[in-house]
């Protein structure tokens, strides 16, 4: 696009005088003069602005600085979505909970019931421990959504706090947060041969301190989206265990769903007792496509 700033002075016309010889030509060609006259007034060959894009003709007196017409044509893409959304990411369980078991065995009211404040969570079978898988995933999550201009909070690091938080603790930070989504990531610990992923939903729960009533229309549609797009970027199948091939499971016996305000879902990524799944999830380069998964998911509900 071109420019012509405030102190471009466009070139002048330069004025002859006129002598016979311009009178004798005038004279012998006025058909070739009526027709450059026509020529200005529908433009030239591949001018789609007629007279007013300029040519190099420009008849005296007018000037010669071409006009730019405004358009949104030439305006690039948003390529931060999310600005002004706030996502909330939860890395299931932390690496340091074995080392305070009495802390993590302390009951906390999930609504529904009393149930442990954590768990130390699952490990394949070679050691590598599902609050490392969950905290490296959450991470890449983070920094993905992050460049789309959310404001993303983790409800931990993996160091502060030394164990936990308590699953209730957990969906209060999402709700403090006025998180527009939050996701809680997991890795499942079921038997060898059980393969696959799941997103997990918030059944309908109005009891004690648990009402998830508004949440369950929005968080089945935020599951849903990432549930699409995981299988999508990771082809990794929906489970062969829960869900009926759906990916999709509805519990109510989970504090950091019964507890929220704000749309949820839990993402079971793999099954880490399986060794097919195991060999993914051990990858660096699958879990950045989980990330990728998890992250299209959620743009996908909140510009939806």
């Amino acid at each position: 696009m071109s420019y012509v700033g405030p102190d471009f002075d466009p070139p002048q016309p330069r004025r002859f005088r006129r002598g016979p010889l311009t009178v004798a030509l005038a004279a012998l060609v006025p058909g070739a003069l009526i027709g450059w006259f026509v020529y200005e007034a529908v433009g030239g060959p591949g001018d789609s602005g007629g007279a007013a894009a300029g040519t190099a003709a420009t008849a005296p007196g007018a000037s010669s600085s071409p006009s730019v017409a405004a358009s949104n044509d030439d305006k690039p893409p948003n390529s931060r979505p999310l600005t002004g959304k706030v996502v909330v990411i939860d890395p299931g369980h932390n690496v340091t909970n074995f080392q305070h078991t009495a802390e993590i065995n302390r009951k906390v009211d999930i609504g529904t019931n009393w149930k442990e404040c954590d768990t130390t969570g699952t490990s394949t079978n070679a050691g590598y421990s599902e609050a490392q898988f969950t905290m490296d995933v959450s991470h890449r999550l983070q920094k993905i959504l992050e460049r789309q201009g959310a404001t993303v909070k983790l409800t931990h690091d993996g160091s502060s706090p030394a164990w936990g938080p308590c699953v209730d603790e957990r969906a209060k930070i999402g709700n403090a947060a006025h998180a527009d989504a939050a996701i809680s990531i997991h890795a499942d610990g079921a038997p060898a041969g059980d393969r696959g992923f799941h997103v997990i939903l918030p059944a309908s729960v109005h009891a004690g301190g648990a009402d998830t009533r508004a949440i369950v229309a929005p968080s089945a549609v935020l599951g849903r989206n990432i549930e699409s797009d995981y299988r999508r970027t990771t082809g990794e199948q929906p489970s062969n265990y829960v869900g009926d091939g759906t990916g999709l499971v509805t519990r109510k016996d989970l504090g950091g769903l019964n507890l929220s305000t704000v749309p949820k879902v839990f993402i079971e990524c793999g099954n880490m007792r399986d060794s097919k799944d195991a060999a993914l999830l051990t990858n660096g380069a699958w879990r950045q496509a989980a990330a990728q998964g998890i992250s299209e998911g959620i743009v996908s509900f909140l510009r939806g």
